[in-house]
């Protein structure tokens, strides 16, 4: 079923029959959040409100859903853990910050197993490198393979804890199945609890593509944050979880896609 999360009507038929539901769907992006508040609020608040309420009347179980790193803001203190107070400094990151008290408030009033996986910064395969929000990665290696210079927002040396999908497929898979007592609106980091710099990641696309990397350097982007890295012991305690594949062999596994269709 292709449809929007606002159309309550395409979410009920989406999600009849279901034991448990993935909700992975928003409007992404920092830069667009600030760009459009409202329209970033309406997809990711409201939408995410339909997708509860759907679940609550077809009687579906249990919601797994997508948080973000970016509740974290920029506090000083790494790496992040799930008992630090939230500091959206972006209205995608309030966004997402408002959807886990959802998340919370089902599983209290309504007995819903409810559970929230921060993911940190995701890629791999099949990303899209196309318009001005792009994921950092493919629109990367999109410019590099054009012969192009990368747009780097601010010096290179902002971090991310940069995440495989499949470690992310596993996770979603363990929070699904997981025991119900600790599905009640928790929250969890999913990451790799490893830093790379935008300008590593360069170093790293230019060895991977064998070409000369020089990057057009810009004022940094309201919004962003510095450094993102976390801490994942919670994941592993709760659900088992564990990172299986880091970020230079994802880098490496994602590369023959990458040429293949980004170029």
């Amino acid at each position: 079923i292709e449809g929007d999360i606002r159309d309550r009507a395409a979410v009920d038929r989406a999600v009849t029959g279901c034991d448990a539901i993935f909700h992975e769907a928003a409007l992404g992006s920092v830069p667009r959040s600030v760009a459009e508040p409202v329209t970033s609020h309406d997809v990711n608040v409201n939408g995410t409100v339909n997708v509860l309420e759907a679940a609550r009347q077809a009687g579906v179980k249990r919601v797994v859903f997508a948080a973000s790193s970016s509740a974290y803001g920029d506090q000083p203190v790494s790496p992040k853990q799930e008992d630090m107070p939230v500091l959206p400094k972006s209205p995608y990151a309030a966004s997402k910050v408002a959807c886990e008290a959802y998340m919370r408030a089902y599983a209290g009033v309504f007995g819903m197993e409810t559970f929230c996986l921060r993911y940190f910064n995701v890629f791999g395969p099949h990303q899209d490198p196309h318009g001005a929000y792009a994921a950092v990665i493919p629109a990367f290696v999109s410019k590099l393979l054009r012969g192009e210079r990368p747009v780097v927002y601010g010096d290179g040396e902002q971090s991310r804890d940069f995440c495989y999908i499949e470690n992310v497929c596993r996770a979603n898979w363990l929070a699904a199945t997981a025991p119900a007592k600790v599905c009640n609106g928790q929250v969890v980091n999913i990451a790799c609890h490893r830093a790379t710099s935008l300008n590593q990641i360069l170093d790293q696309l230019g060895k991977l593509l064998a070409c000369d990397v020089r990057a057009d350097y810009q004022s940094p982007r309201a919004g962003d944050v510095k450094d993102s890295l976390a801490d994942i012991s919670r994941a592993k305690q709760t659900i088992g979880y564990e990172p299986v594949v880091y970020f230079e062999e994802g880098l490496t596994r994602a590369i023959d896609w990458y040429k293949a269709n980004l170029g």
